[in-house]
This record gives C-alpha cells, sequence and structure tokens, in this order.
C-alpha cells in the first residue's frame, strides 16, 4: 500500500527549496493561523473534560486519536482525490491538527500519573495513545481511500 506523500515536505526537489524562499511569510501564516485555531480546540476540550492526577486522560487521548484520524483523512483527500490550494495542508495538516494533537502532553501525563503513584495507568495510557494513533492514521487513509473510490465509481455509473 502506498502512503499519501506530500510533496510541501521534500526539500530536496530545488523546485519546493525555492518555492519556499519565494513566499515562506504566506505559508508561515496560514500554519500559524491555523495552530491557534487548533490549540484552542484543544484547550477547550481539555477544559470541558478535566482529569485527577494519576486518571487516565480521557481528552488528550481522544484529542490525538481523533487528530491523527483527521490528519490520515486530510492527506488521502490533499494528496489522491483533491486539488487544493498550496495553503490548505499548511493551514488544516501543520496549523490546525498540528495545534490541535499534543503528544508533549500526553508524555507530560505520563510523568505525572508515575509521579502521583500510578505507574500502571501511565504506562497504559502512553501504549494505547500510540497504537490507537497509529491505527486512527491507518484507518484514516485506507477509510478515505475506499470511500474515495466508492464515490468515483458510484459517479461514473451515474454519467
Amino acid at each position: 500500500m502506498a502512503v499519501p506523500v506530500d510533496p510541501d515536505v521534500d526539500l530536496h526537489v530545488p523546485l519546493q527549496r525555492r518555492e519556499l524562499r519565494r513566499r515562506p511569510w504566506t505559508t508561515l501564516a496560514a500554519i500559524s493561523v491555523g495552530g491557534v485555531c487548533g490549540t484552542l480546540a484543544r484547550y477547550g476540550l481539555s477544559t470541558a473534560f478535566p482529569h485527577p492526577p494519576g486518571a487516565f486522560d480521557w481528552a488528550t487521548f481522544g484529542i490525538n486519536v481523533s487528530g491523527c484520524l483527521l490528519i490520515g483523512v486530510l492527506m488521502v483527500l490533499i494528496a489522491e482525490v483533491w486539488q487544493v490550494h498550496r495553503l490548505v495542508r499548511p493551514f488544516l495538516g501543520v496549523g490546525v491538527l498540528g495545534g490541535f494533537t499534543t503528544f508533549s502532553t500526553a508524555i507530560v501525563e505520563v510523568q505525572q500519573g508515575v509521579e502521583a503513584g500510578a505507574a500502571r495507568t501511565a504506562l497504559v495510557y502512553m501504549f494505547a495513545t500510540l497504537f490507537c494513533a497509529l491505527v486512527a492514521v491507518f484507518a484514516g487513509v485506507r477509510g478515505t481511500r475506499l470511500l474515495s473510490r466508492f464515490a468515483l465509481r458510484r459517479g461514473k455509473e451515474r454519467r
């Protein structure tokens, strides 16, 4: 199975390096605005669903897993299905979803769990987050590919 490739990130390609040098500010602005949106969404969810020290942090877990699912969906849509503006990936992928997902917070939660005497819960949380996040990306990629192929076939049948 081919993994969707983001053409914006290969700095070994001279054309892509030149594009980054020519218009870095629009890309950085898109990432920044998207990052603010994603971070505010994450903050809102984590504030709405607090957890006691040492307990499984369902809010951060859900944020990371759902964000990974959406990253899988987004990358297939913008790399294989749609033709999009060049700032869509930096805004949505790097900005919104990068600000929304928070693996650094997950690691801090693990550390705090260990310090609170809940090492077992912390380890389960850490491995569950990693496993479920990877499964979510895979599911997002596979599911979006299947749905887009189905929609494409369906569209051809109607003609």
